[in-house]
């Protein structure tokens, strides 16, 4: 197994985590030196805060544990293309690198809706790589949203009793 694929894995066991907790599934961890230090997954339900995607809370994590906001050597791993937001988060915290599971064809900024990494003038660009395990990064969003599908169709039916 590369690397590449070896990151991505925990990656979605960070995924996962939030799939148990009923966030929607995606993971994201950040690797210096072939070493993880930082991981996480979305807790938005959970803290119920729009900012808390898995991104933004592995770059706090990964500056708080080098005493740094630059990022320069670092690379990021994330199960799901990342949204404008964290897009921007990734700029600013100077990530060399985002290796990305699956796109995101209706909010994704690194490639699918835009891209904020490449298409703009910005001070600092980021490397992407897509595709990375992008069949078991895809099975877990699917299988979340299909439950949550049923879940929704379920209760409304109830209602209606």
């Amino acid at each position: 197994m590369q690397e590449k694929e070896k990151f991505m894995k925990e990656a979605l066991k960070e995924a996962k985590k939030a799939y148990i907790k009923e966030e929607i599934p995606v993971g994201a961890i950040i690797v210096k030196d072939n070493k993880i230090i930082a991981r996480a997954y979305n807790k938005k339900e959970e803290k119920m805060d729009t900012t808390k995607h898995a991104e933004i809370i592995a770059i706090q994590k990964a500056s708080k544990r080098l005493k740094a906001w630059r990022l320069t050597d670092c690379d990021m791993y994330v199960t799901l293309e990342p949204c404008s937001m964290c897009a921007g988060a990734l700029i600013q915290s100077r990530i060399r690198k985002v290796y990305i599971g699956t796109e995101d064809k209706k909010t994704g900024a690194c490639g699918s809706v835009l891209n904020l990494l490449e298409d703009y003038k910005f001070n600092h660009k980021v490397e992407i790589e897509n595709g990375i395990l992008k069949e078991e990064c895809e099975a877990i969003l699917k299988k979340f949203f299909k439950e949550l599908r049923n879940k929704k169709a379920k209760t409304s039916k109830d209602s209606f009793k």
